[in-house]
């Protein structure tokens, strides 16, 4: 049974603590130049709504609606992206751990550093890890937590008061992973196969050894907003993306027909699904894995979100499931470690390296 933590993906990847460091944000009062982009936004999507002919808001889903499970495929196979309420999520849990982010975050920038991610780590604070893929840096700061590394880094950052932030994430954790799965069967049935499907069961049965990881992100304040961005355009490397977004703007997807980039309203209560790359190659290409980005917002307030990423343990094999959508496959088999080692050298160009 393939048990490899997430982690492990990521120890064949050095980087330079230039690329792992964020900015004390509270210590700059002008955008720096290390943080200014060369133009400013694009026009947005919202400034033409319904562009193409197309709908100018990711879809919302009941997921207690009997028509969920159809109006979740069609979702995957329009979007790439919906968001979802009742979702059983409790909001107090949700909350509960946005203050855990917020406190975290508010500590001051020489207390964050002593849980620094390692330079061959997945694990702790700092830049998002697709930063030196870009001349400039980004207007962020993120910690992330895998496999019980929790504990670890949260002794270091309030040596004797970690318990009730390690307990908060556990249990967030618990159900992510939960609600992920339920979408995964959800996902499935769309697609004509079933949970007992033995093709799909062993994958299942792989995933229920997985424990994910979560990320919190932080985007401050910033100075100059329109020529800064807070999370560079990309795609998620696994199945499935849970996010929950405090209600500050910033979010946007990405729509191709001339659209172009789509706000995603924060909608009190409901959680942003979006599709990984993993997802795209199990549904053979049915399924589009969306680029997506955070701008800072023009307001100047404070956005805070905590994002969950939901695959299979690291070991783990991902292939398209049998003549879904397609008469061949449009993707070879790939370890969970091995794209990931693709992603971390190519970004956007490792789908297609493993394209027949």
């Amino acid at each position: 049974m393939a048990t490899t933590s997430l982690s492990h993906a990521y120890r064949d990847t050095h980087l330079h603590y230039s690329h792992i460091v964020p900015l004390d944000f509270s210590a700059v009062e002008d955008l720096p130049e290390s943080h200014t982009w060369t133009t400013a936004h694009p026009t947005r999507a919202a400034d033409h709504p319904g562009g193409g002919g197309l709908p100018a808001a990711v879809p919302t889903i009941d997921l207690r609606s009997p028509s969920a499970a159809a109006l979740v495929g069609d979702a995957c196979r329009d979007w790439g992206m919906f968001q979802v309420t009742n979702h059983g999520v409790p909001a107090g849990l949700v909350e509960d751990v946005e203050a855990h982010a917020r406190r975290l975050f508010e500590l001051p920038a020489e207390q964050k550093l002593k849980a620094v991610r390692a330079p061959n780590g997945a694990t702790g604070y700092g830049v998002a890890r697709i930063s030196p893929f870009f001349t400039k840096l980004m207007w962020h700061e993120g910690f992330t937590i895998m496999a019980g590394s929790a504990v670890e880094h949260a002794k270091l950052l309030w040596p004797l008061q970690y318990q009730e932030f390690c307990d908060a994430m556990d249990n967030y954790q618990k159900k992510m992973k939960s609600l992920a799965y339920k979408l995964f069967l959800i996902i499935l049935k769309s697609l004509g196969y079933d949970e007992n499907n033995q093709e799909t069961s062993l994958l299942s049965a792989s995933l229920n050894q997985s424990q994910g990881a979560l990320q919190l992100n932080s985007y401050p304040s910033c100075p100059n907003p329109s020529r800064a961005i807070g999370l560079a355009p990309h795609t998620d490397s696994l199945l499935l993306t849970i996010l929950h977004q405090n209600d500050t703007n910033g979010l946007q997807i990405f729509r191709e027909g001339g659209v172009g980039w789509v706000p995603v309203t924060p909608l009190k209560g409901a959680l942003v699904i979006n599709v990984g790359d993993l997802m795209h190659i199990l549904s053979n290409g049915c399924f589009p894995t969306v680029y997506h980005r955070v701008v800072p917002n023009e307001t100047r307030r404070h956005r805070f979100s905590v994002a969950y990423f939901y695959g299979p343990p690291a070991d783990s094999t991902v292939a398209p499931l049998a003549v879904v959508g397609r008469q061949f496959p449009r993707f070879r088999a790939v370890t969970v470690r091995e794209y990931i080692g693709l992603k971390n050298k190519h970004l956007e160009k490792a789908i297609g390296l493993i394209k027949i």
